[in-house]
């Protein structure tokens, strides 16, 4: 069952006087701005401001934690609420130069760097890029899209299939629903402001009947978002959902509660 994917053609505007001019001179780091020996990467400093994430993960939600007893480890907020995808896994910790990137690729016009994040994405997606999976992207309402002209989860769904090879379904779900900014909303107040947002179309449920997703956007945060689309298109009749992610938020307690939990003996 064969996947229509976009064409390689984008429909953005023409480059900007400004970009070419930037591309002729000499390339330029894409958080700090300073002279880099090659287009796409970063100084030494802004290189140094990238936090990774490595093991000890949570096997599935990919939460960082202090205590190594194996890959196959559950964090304790997963033992006490599972949730509805399979795996989660992000290229950095949300912070510092991992947060400046995502900024510039969202709101700084620069949807080229997709392509060379892309790269961390797939070198962190222990588990998740698997078989035949089919990458969807985390959609963005029209409005949204129309204002900021591309959709940054789409982009980087591109340069993981450049990678890759995966399939992408580019309109497997579609978001009807308007929603307020997530940000400095709490996980129920995320839950809700979700509420109806999105929908898949009836023409894509037998595309994606049995088959192994990959969620892919730019950041995790509370997960209230994936978690949302992964109910939805678990009901559409996808067997599994995973979800991929160029940087997630964590917070001191989210990785040391686990150990708090064993340092007692439970």
């Amino acid at each position: 069952m064969a996947f229509v994917l976009e064409k390689t053609k984008t429909n953005l505007p023409p480059i900007s006087l400004q970009k070419l001019a930037d591309i002729i001179v000499s390339p330029a780091c894409p958080v700090c701005h300073d002279d880099v020996p090659s287009d796409g990467g970063l100084c030494v400093l802004c290189w140094q401001g990238l936090e990774f994430l490595r093991a000890p993960l949570c096997a599935i939600s990919g939460m960082p934690l202090q205590v190594d007893l194996g890959p196959d480890t559950l964090s304790l907020p997963v033992q006490i609420n599972p949730p509805p995808y399979a795996r989660a896994r992000a290229a950095f910790v949300y912070k510092g130069s991992a947060a400046a990137l995502v900024k510039r690729l969202k709101f700084g016009d620069r949807p080229e760097l997709a392509a060379w994040l892309a790269r961390f994405m797939v070198a962190a997606a222990d588990g998740v890029l698997t078989g035949d999976a089919v990458l969807v992207p985390v959609p963005l309402h029209r409005r949204r899209l129309f204002l900021r002209r591309f959709n940054q989860a789409a982009e980087l769904c591109r340069g993981i299939q450049a990678l890759s090879g995966h399939a992408i379904a580019f309109e497997a779900v579609k978001r009807v629903k308007p929603t307020r900014q997530q940000i400095g909303l709490t996980r129920a107040g995320r839950k809700r402001n979700l509420a109806g947002a999105f929908y898949v179309p009836p023409d894509m449920r037998p595309q994606i009947k049995g088959r192994t997703l990959v969620l892919v956007d730019d950041v995790l945060t509370t997960g209230a978002t994936v978690e949302a689309l992964a109910r939805l298109l678990k009901r559409a009749g996808a067997a599994r959902i995973h979800v991929l992610t160029l940087a997630r938020v964590v917070m001191p307690e989210q990785v040391t509660i686990f150990e708090k939990r064993n340092s007692n003996g439970n």
